[in-house]
């Protein structure tokens, strides 16, 4: 069953997916998606598995369903700008970024895009609710993540890793247009960081997410070592450039609790 609905969030709000080598996970994490909502993006960041030669010809079928392939791997970060881009071009206000290995509640689309609707200029964001088969080191090892983000952020941030979440488009294009980074794995965390250090609000939601085994088809291209010695010199950074927005940031924070 599809999703349809007559009001104007499927002009504004798209489904924005990411993508690269997730295989079979991918198609079965569109199929759900395309029931939750009407306009699904897909960016194949150039995949090698045929996914995205797959999916395109889906797409020729369904008018809801678009899929845009870059020729090389870029990051996730890149993938999602190339996507963000598209989605300015076709009008869109909000995307609802999620990703492709089935771990994100694609029912919960439509509760998320409710919320953006009614808070317009906020981004919103999952906060994770771990089941039984999330690995203890990935449960672990996002916590200093987390802390560090809170504190840049003064407590906004619920979740620093948790790519579910709704981005108003224009800013959060502005935000990456204007470094050189969030092209990969960091972009989940530096882009929040960034987005609520000018002053866009943050809601965030609870959301269940999923952990699949290899022989029940879940893709990870997280590792550990690098990938976390890249979060670390994000936060270095972060966390400098902090200390100098600090005044700044506080004055926004006592002015926001007046009103």
């Amino acid at each position: 069953m599809r999703a349809h609905r007559s009001d104007r969030t499927a002009e504004t709000h798209l489904v924005l997916i990411p993508s690269y080598n997730t295989g079979a996970k991918l198609f079965e994490t569109v199929e759900e998606a395309r029931r939750c909502w009407h306009r699904v993006l897909v960016v194949i960041d150039g995949s090698t598995d045929g996914t995205g030669e797959t999916l395109a010809e889906r797409s020729q079928h369904d008018t809801e369903l678009s899929c845009l392939q870059r020729t090389r791997n870029g990051g996730k970060g890149a993938a999602v700008l190339d996507g963000l881009r598209v989605a300015a071009a076709d009008g869109f206000t909000h995307v609802l970024v999620m990703d492709a290995d089935g771990q994100h509640p694609a029912s919960l689309i439509p509760e998320f895009i409710a919320m953006s609707c009614k808070h317009p200029d906020a981004m919103i964001l999952g906060v994770p609710i771990f089941g039984r088969d999330a690995p203890r080191v990935r449960v672990i090892g996002r916590r200093l993540s987390n802390a560090m983000t809170k504190f840049e952020t003064m407590g906004a941030i619920g979740d620093s890793l948790f790519g579910f979440r709704v981005y108003p488009v224009t800013p959060l294009i502005k935000v990456m247009e204007s470094s050189r980074w969030m092209r990969g794995f960091d972009f989940d965390a530096e882009a929040v960081v960034r987005l609520s250090w000018r002053g866009v609000t943050t809601i965030n939601r609870p959301a269940p997410v999923r952990y699949f085994r290899a022989e029940q088809g879940g893709v990870s291209h997280f590792r550990y070592g690098r990938d976390n010695i890249v979060l670390t010199a994000m936060h270095a950074r972060l966390l400098t450039e902090f200390l100098t927005r600090l005044p700044l940031l506080a004055a926004r924070r006592i002015r926001s609790s007046r009103h």
